[in-house]
């Protein structure tokens, strides 16, 4: 069921607002992250790698989601200027770590004929805003 609701976040495509407030979803700290987003946008072999405006959206995308809060949200993101989309979407429950709320996501990444799947967390902030913590391809297993 997941997966279908996954990929009927994907194909409903949409545009997703771009903003410049504190909600904007923020990558900071953890070293694991950058380099994840690092080798997943620098990749020399693979000209088909989110650029950082495409992870941008995305991450702006899961912090949009997350504040909604709804079990079985979805929510679309686009970036007219690489031809990117995708969708992210909740997983499981919110849980606590270190006193503050924070849940797991999946998010799709379609560019011309390819696509790829990044998985991330985040967590509330003391003002209440999602700060995405991570972001990196997904593994299955």
């Amino acid at each position: 069921m997941l997966l279908t609701t996954i990929l009927i976040g994907v194909g409903a495509g949409g545009c997703s607002l771009s903003r410049n407030d504190a909600a904007y979803a923020q990558m900071g700290g953890a070293s694991d992250v950058t380099g994840s987003i690092g080798a997943l946008t620098h990749s020399a072999n693979n000209n088909d790698a989110p650029s950082d405006a495409d992870l941008a959206l995305a991450r702006n995308a899961a912090s949009d989601v997350l504040t909604k809060g709804d079990k079985d949200s979805s929510q679309p993101w686009e970036n007219p200027l690489t031809g990117a989309r995708g969708s992210v979407t909740p997983l499981a429950s919110v849980y606590s770590t270190d006193g503050r709320s924070c849940r797991d996501f999946l998010a799709s990444y379609v560019k011309d004929r390819s696509e790829s799947w990044l998985q991330g967390s985040g967590c509330r902030t003391a003002s209440g805003q999602w700060e995405i913590h991570t972001l990196k391809p997904w593994r299955k297993g």
